[in-house]
This record gives C-alpha cells, structure tokens and sequence, in this order.
C-alpha cells in the first residue's frame, strides 16, 4: 500500500474522464537502452485506452504511435556528435542549459538530465496548463520541482536507481585514475537523489528497485508505487516459420557496460565450445573497438564464435530471440528485465542470473542461476544443450507466463489508476526551500561547475 491506499479507493477529482498526459525522456533512444522502448509502448497503451499524450523528449527522440504527439526538446546531443569540442556556437553562451551540456561533455559528465530538466521547466511553465498530469521517466531533475512548484501533479518512474550502475563501474575500474572519470559521470546522481526525496509520487517497475529506491535513495517506502513494465506480445511471439538453432545463444549487451555481466557467458561459453565446437552466441549491442570485451575475445579465443549485431529493429530483434536456441540474461543487475521478458514471449527458453529483478520477471519459466558464476551458467547452458525437451517446455511456459502477467494494457490500467488517485490527493504544502535554492546548492555535484541561473538570474531554459 502506499500513501495513496488501495486501487480499490473511492472516486478522485478526475473520475473516469479521460486524462490528458504528458510523459517526459531526457533521451529516448529507439533501440538503445529502455528509456525509449518505455515511453513508445506506455505511449502506445495510454493511447489505445483513450487518453491523450504528448511526450516531450531530447535528443535521439523516440519513435511514437501516430496518434501520440512528439514534442522535440532542443539540445546539442553531444553523444551523436563527431567533434563535440567544436559544437559550441556563440549563441549557446546565451544559454546556461547550452553551455552547461558542452562544459559537461568537455568535462567528462553526464548532464543531459540536468540540461533537460532546465528546458522542459520552462516550456511547461508556459504550455503545462493543457495536461491533468506530468510523467517523468527518470530524469530526475530539478526542473521537476519547478514544475510542482508551478502547481503541476508530477509522478516519476524510477527503473532502478543508477548507484547500482556506478558501483559496479566502480568495481571494475582498473585504476584510481579510472575510478574518477567514473565518479565525476554519475555525479549527476546527488542531483538524482535529492530530488527523488522531495518528489511525493515515485513508479518503479519491480519489488527489487523498490528495495533499493528505499536503501540508496532513501526515499519512503510509501512514496513508491509497483507497477510493472509490459511487453509487446504482438511483435515478440512465437514464429513458426523461423527454424531454431539449437546451437545458437543471444544475448542484449553493452559490450562493456559492467553491469550486463557479458564477461561471464563469454566466459561459459569459451568453456562449452570444448564440449560444443559448434557452439555460437549472438550478442545485440556494439562491440567497443579496443575495449575491455574486445580484448576478453581475443584471450578467450573467441572471436569466431560470437557476432555483434546493433541499431536494429524489434521485429528484427523478435526475428532474433526466434531463431536463438537459448536467450541468457547474464547482467549482474536489472530494474526490470526487458530482454527476458522479450525473448520469453518469443518462446524462447531463458536462463538468467538472479541479478536485480530478473527472478521476478522469469519465475519459474526459466532457469535462473546466481549472477557473477560463470561455472554456474555453463552447468545451466550444458544441461538445456543436452536436452531439447526441457528447452521446448520452458519456451512455452514462458510465453504463456508473460501473457499472463506482463502486458503494456495493464501497465498503462494501473497507471492510470495510479494518476487518478495522484490527482484526487491533497496539495504537497509548501516547502521551505525551492527548487532553486536546492539547485544552486548542488548542482556542482550534480555534473557542472556553477549554479543553475544565468547572469540575469533568471532559468533560461529554451522552449521547444
């Protein structure tokens, strides 16, 4: 239960009028990490069930249903850019969210919340009137208290909090020198924190990132509200015309992003391939010329036995998970567990780590090992390699699971719920510091190097 009771709760202010929604993405990469996949399925299933949504997001922008609008923040998106150091124009010295992302670049930091959060404040400032309520997706900016403040309801998801990703980083990192480009990146999570705290309505999308929303953010456990993610069971399905390689195993993996634990099943799979010559695995993600798996392909003797496919699409990934003859979620932590769950709906038998929430979106329809073990996940890859009936069972009890338990309509039914009763709730009273005194105090720890106004003092963010 949270501060809000019971979906079971009397009528709110809104009844069953349909909502006018807007949902924010600080970047929303179509096929690139769950931010975008998130907000164009959630997008998709407020739509089908009669509300209307805007989605305002930065750059890359996501690929929406026609019937959601888009409305494209402004930003230098650095990322995409080949000569970052040369994307500074003098106009953008008129503008301390401009100048801030091109400092923060410069300066080895990750300030595109921040940055976005200072934009979208001042467009809703302007334009906030139009919405009944304001879904963040994980900003977690400080633009999100100016938009309270202004008298906006405001709920935002949490996934999982990033602090998981900068330890294992941490972790990894080969030398202090390393260490510190790592902490100067995620300084932007003091930023992240703070703000959770004071937000009074925080979605997350398993009991393991409500746990650690609670542990590392500190935020109150009756802040936070469970609502899991769907999956798109039209598009990831059982394709009978697509024959399985019992040979072949995938995964989704930064290549050299710690936390997706691809060092272990490269790992196993060095191991199997004495047992299995033949043995294969197909990763969907980029490998890193140069980094830290392309020289663990070189030691294990790999680099023949494993293909890296990126930027694809999800019927192309759906082709994939249908043609793989087991789909291993190796990571070492997950807030959700999208690939699972996708490769489950596919009909393709899973094993997975207990990182995070995998065991939660797996079940019992899937063989789950400990994460970190790569002598544990060759034993579970060896007994479904041996075993073509099990593989066939567990393809189809997990297919039948996610049907069951997992769909888009009724995350985006209880989200509703959920906005329904965020607007039938009493006013927040008035804090005794803004946004803005917060924001000056911290925002040198939250990826910059001075407070957030320019000369005039004024929040310059641009509208869209």
């Amino acid at each position: 239960m949270t501060a809000l009771g019971n979906y079971a709760d009397g009528p709110t202010r809104v009844s069953a009028q349909p909502l006018n929604i807007c949902l924010l993405g600080y970047r929303s990469h179509p096929y690139c990490g769950g931010q975008g996949v998130y907000l164009h399925y959630l997008s998709r299933a407020l739509v089908e069930a009669g509300h209307s949504v805007d989605v305002i997001s930065g750059a890359p922008y996501p690929e929406l249903d026609p019937r959601v609008r888009l409305i494209k923040m402004p930003g230098l998106n650095l990322f995409e850019s080949e000569h970052p150091t040369r994307a500074l124009r003098l106009r953008h010295l008129l503008s301390w969210a401009d100048f801030s992302e091109w400092w923060g670049k410069l300066s080895g930091g990750f300030v595109e919340p921040y940055t976005f959060g200072r934009r979208v404040a001042r467009y809703l400032r302007e334009h906030g009137s139009r919405y009944d309520i304001i879904h963040d997706n994980q900003s977690l900016c400080y633009g999100l208290l100016d938009i309270e403040k202004a008298g906006l309801p405001v709920v935002a998801t949490i996934h999982h909090p990033i602090t998981r990703d900068r330890q294992l980083a941490l972790d990894a990192a080969p030398d202090w020198g390393y260490r510190l480009l790592v902490r100067r990146w995620y300084s932007f999570l003091r930023m992240q924190i703070r703000v959770s705290r004071k937000l009074r309505h925080i979605v997350t999308v398993s009991r393991q990132s409500e746990r650690d929303i609670v542990e590392q953010f500190g935020v109150p456990a009756e802040q936070i509200q469970l609502i899991y993610n769907g999956i798109d069971t039209d598009v990831f399905r059982p394709q009978a015309q697509i024959t399985r390689n019992p040979r072949r195993l995938m995964t989704t993996a930064s290549a050299d992003q710690p936390l997706k634990g691809l060092r272990f099943l490269l790992r196993a799979l060095a191991k199997l391939r004495r047992r299995y010559p033949d043995l294969e695995l197909l990763v969907v993600g980029k490998l890193q010329s140069g980094g830290a798996t392309e020289q663990l392909l070189e030691e294990l003797q790999l680099g023949g036995a494993v293909q890296f496919v990126s930027g694809i699409s999800n019927r192309e990934m759906a082709n994939y998970y249908a043609a793989a003859g087991i789909v291993v979620c190796p990571s070492l932590y997950e807030g959700f567990g999208l690939p699972a769950g996708e490769a489950m709906a596919c009909g393709a038998p899973v094993i997975s780590s207990d990182g995070g929430a995998l065991p939660e979106v797996v079940g019992d329809a899937g063989v789950v090992v400990p994460a970190g073990d790569s002598a544990a996940l060759a034993g579970a890859l060896q007994k479904l390699l041996d075993d073509p009936a099990l593989r066939a069972e567990l393809g189809e009890r997990g297919r039948a699971r996610i049907l069951a338990q997992f769909s888009w309509r009724l995350a985006a039914e209880r989200l509703v719920d959920y906005y329904r009763r965020v607007l039938g709730a009493p006013a927040p009273a008035a804090s005794t510091s803004t946004a803005e005194e917060i924001r000056a105090d911290d925002y040198l720890d939250a990826g910059g190097n001075a407070s957030g106004t320019n000369a005039s003092g004024k929040n310059d963010a641009e509208a869209a």
